[in-house]
């Protein structure tokens, strides 16, 4: 199960920021534009914004999968740049839009992640920890011994979700977490952000839907290269 931040992580101001950050496609087209966001822990922010504006772009950046063409990111404090990426890795995790199964059981999928660098001083989590993880994102139905690669999309998402939680990240991007999912598991996973948020990490989740509005986050919009507070 994952397990609250560290009392001084909560404590920090800001978690992650990005002042006056640019990235250009490798066809030269200019995608974000002098982007600035602060991210504090126990910050959930809701960013969406139309197709093809940068929204996945902007989380590769982050989670340094890209380099910026101008401007800077930093995760406490410290520029991305500085932190090797076994370290990065570790405190800020990715939910891809379309996630990858490997070949084999969710069991093994689940688990992979425990033995590569970023998880290194974690313990890998037993089989009830496994079923915990999963049953908490409404994937009852789906054993351990099954085919990851044989779920549907929704399914998939949903177990990399698990998967990205077991290892307890201080920051969770999410993109497009809910895109292939039905109302019930759409909510279960919206309330499962919300409860991660309250745990003391930055959540920042892109989709092409309106935030719920029963929820307290801010609501963030991409248009034009260009983010913006929503109602700004």
């Amino acid at each position: 199960m994952p397990q609250p931040l560290p009392q001084e992580a909560v404590a920090s101001a800001a978690l992650l920021r990005l002042e006056e950050v640019s990235w250009r496609a490798p066809d030269g087209r200019l995608v974000l534009e002098e982007v600035s966001l602060s991210l504090a822990p126990g910050e959930l922010a809701w960013l969406r914004g139309p197709s093809g504006g940068g929204k996945s772009s902007l989380l590769r950046l982050i989670n340094r999968l890209a380099e910026p063409s101008g401007g800077i990111i930093t995760l406490l404090g410290k520029p991305l740049a500085a932190w090797e990426p076994p370290q990065l890795r570790r405190r800020v995790g990715l939910l891809a839009q379309s996630p990858v199964m490997l070949p084999g059981s969710v069991e093994h999928n689940l688990s992979l992640a425990f033995g590569f660098k970023a998880a290194q001083g974690q313990a890998a989590p037993d089989r009830a920890a496994l079923r915990g993880a999963m049953d908490r994102l409404g994937l009852q139905g789906v054993e351990l011994g099954a085919e990851a690669q044989g779920l549907s999309l929704g399914q998939r998402q949903r177990l990399a979700l698990a998967r990205l939680l077991l290892l307890s990240p201080q920051v969770l991007l999410l993109d497009e977490p809910v895109s292939a999912l039905d109302p019930e598991s759409k909510e279960l996973v919206e309330a499962t952000a919300v409860a991660q948020a309250g745990e003391g990490r930055a959540v920042l989740m892109v989709s092409h839907q309106p935030p719920p509005q029963a929820s307290a986050m801010r609501r963030l919009i991409l248009e034009q290269g260009h983010l913006r507070e929503e109602g700004a």
